[in-house]
């Protein structure tokens, strides 16, 4: 026990830094699926803070078929993939999903159990020691943190500017390159400039890595960002998750069948892991019809946003452009935005805050996230509780 005292301790004063900053997290436990309306601490209110993009989370459809898949295969898989965990859902899936998101001709799909490790799974198996990552600034942290399991040299560009990234590249030689972007940057709703990125990795024979968590089922019919802006390329690596406008969990990579054998074999995060339960495949099957076949949630998604943005004009802070279901409403300093999102609460209404180090120093914002499940009432409640808030 010799020691622990002051390790404690030492832990304890850089808690209490993160508290005196005002970054402190914190988690809510909801007694109700997600929805528009959720349960918390015993009040109802009015959530804005889910991936549910579609509002498949609780969709009939989808529950039902999650518990077939628990009847006909169990509620855990056992083993990891290459070690008989692998079963029929999650092959179905695997190529359902191939054929619908088709990021070249012939592509396969490749099921991880959560984004996060599909993401080191393409970074560290596509790259090594003196290889070099080029990323957004703006990426997730999964596809930096990929970029430093692999060793190689990570190298970031100004946010979504591909011209600073031409001019990195352009310094930067090696053996094997990556492009690695986000698709829809989480916490700002924009969109990468994945055409011009496409041209720069044909230009100098790299990857490109497209992380579309948060495109995947909302644009392109459906299929995604790369169905959005038309385009298909041997040189993709694609990356969609599941636990968000698909409302169930897990990810997939999508991408040629060579790249897919080779996370297969190389994938340390694929290798040892155990496979994700085949009730999750299950379900995700019946989510992938329901995201073929609605262009009316997604028609419905996008008129809310059109309404949250234009009710949003005559508010003291501002809506950073985007078109997606992620509306970020920009605060400033990180008191502000707890403070908005507490008052918010009192009136019935939960947005999430977000701080640095998740935003830019001075960005913190309200992250307000649509979902097909709202409707307008519930949007013109927003705007009057936040109008209320700016009095």
């Amino acid at each position: 026990m010799t020691g622990t005292a002051p390790r404690i301790a030492q832990l304890e004063r850089s808690l209490a830094r993160r508290s005196a900053d005002g970054l402190a997290r914190s988690r809510r436990t909801l007694a109700t699926p997600q929805g528009p309306r959720v349960a918390i601490d015993g009040r109802t209110l009015l959530a804005f803070a889910s991936n549910d993009y579609l509002g498949l989370a609780n969709e009939e459809a989808v529950v039902a078929a999650a518990r077939e898949g628990m009847q006909d295969f169990g509620v855990g898989a056992g083993a990891s993939h290459l070690l008989g965990g692998h079963m029929v859902p999650h092959e179905a899936l695997e190529r359902e999903l191939a054929a619908f998101v088709a990021p070249c001709i012939g592509a396969r799909v490749l099921a991880f159990s959560s984004g996060y490790l599909a993401n080191l799974a393409i970074l560290s198996a596509l790259a090594g020691r003196g290889d070099v990552v080029f990323a957004d600034r703006l990426n997730h942290a999964c596809l930096n943190d990929g970029a430093l399991l692999a060793r190689a040299r990570l190298v970031r560009y100004a946010h979504a500017d591909a011209d600073v990234l031409a001019a990195r590249m352009a310094e930067h030689s090696a053996a094997r390159r990556i492009i690695a972007t986000d698709a829809v940057f989480s916490m700002d709703g924009d969109l990468a400039p994945l055409p011009r990125l496409l041209e720069l990795a044909q230009r100098h024979d790299a990857w490109l890595v497209v992380d579309d968590a948060h495109g995947f089922g909302v644009l392109g019919d459906g299929r995604g960002s790369l169905a959005h802006f038309g385009i298909a390329s041997e040189r993709i690596v694609y990356m969609g998750t599941l636990g968000k406008a698909a409302g169930v969990a897990g990810a997939f990579v999508a991408a040629h069948p060579v790249v897919i054998e080779t996370l297969l074999q190389f994938a340390r995060s694929y290798v040892y892991t155990t496979a994700a339960p085949a009730l999750l495949a299950q379900a995700a099957r019946a989510a992938l019809v329901l995201i073929r076949d609605g262009r009316a949630r997604r028609d419905r998604l996008h008129r809310l946003i059109a309404r949250l943005r234009d009710g949003a004009k005559s508010l003291p802070w501002r809506l950073a452009p985007s078109v997606t279901a992620i509306q970020p409403l920009v605060v400033g300093g990180s008191e502000a935005a707890v403070e908005l999102s507490r008052r918010l609460e009192a009136r019935g209404v939960w947005v999430p805050a977000i701080r640095p180090p998740t935003v830019p120093a001075g960005s913190a914002r309200l992250r307000i996230s649509l979902s097909a499940a709202h409707d307008e009432a519930d949007v013109d409640a927003l705007l009057a509780a936040l109008a209320d808030c700016a009095r």
